[in-house]
């Protein structure tokens, strides 16, 4: 008894070598993945202290309003930076997984066009160097919201001031 065997058979060579080329691409998704664990625990955080800044309006316990809600804008603002970064990431990772499956479709279809898979990696590329740059500008207004010159003298370090000496700078009473 004879068995029908496909007419397109699959170049096996051929699809060791597309999934040769594909690591470099998978790399790049876990780096991908990383960054946005990263970026998701920096806006956890954003949200936290958000959070309790409310709660010590709500509760008048805050000595400076003024300063509360200006940090809450800070924050909201830094979170917008943030959530702009996580989407540029997302969208960086839906070029690169397309750029995985076209390397793949590359071996087993005929017809495919691979120019696809100059342009989605492309976009992923362009898409993670724009949330990097994302994550500078979050990460400089985070530190920029700092006060550690208002907290101590140009001689002395924060640990060497006296107990007796306000130190802080706080938004708390």
């Amino acid at each position: 008894m004879m068995v029908d065997r496909p007419t397109h058979m699959i170049n096996y060579p051929n699809l060791v070598h597309s999934i040769q080329s594909a690591v470099a691409p998978v790399f790049m998704l876990t780096a991908v993945a990383h960054m946005i664990n990263v970026l998701a625990s920096r806006l956890a955080r954003i949200i936290d202290r958000a959070r309790w800044i409310e709660e010590r309006l709500e509760m008048q316990r805050i000595k400076n309003e003024k300063a509360a809600y200006w940090e809450l804008r800070r924050l909201g603002l830094r979170g917008s930076v943030v959530n702009w970064s996580i989407a540029l990431l997302v969208l960086c990772a839906i070029f690169i997984g397309t750029t995985i499956a076209g390397l793949f479709l590359d071996e087993v279809v005929t017809s495919f066009n691979g120019q696809i898979l100059t342009w989605s990696f492309l976009g992923g590329i362009f898409c993670f160097i724009l949330a990097l740059i994302c994550f500078i500008i979050e990460t400089l207004m985070a530190t920029h919201t700092l006060s550690f010159a208002k907290q101590c003298t140009p001689r002395r370090m924060p640990h060497e001031i006296p107990s007796n000496t306000q130190t802080t700078t706080s938004i708390l009473p």
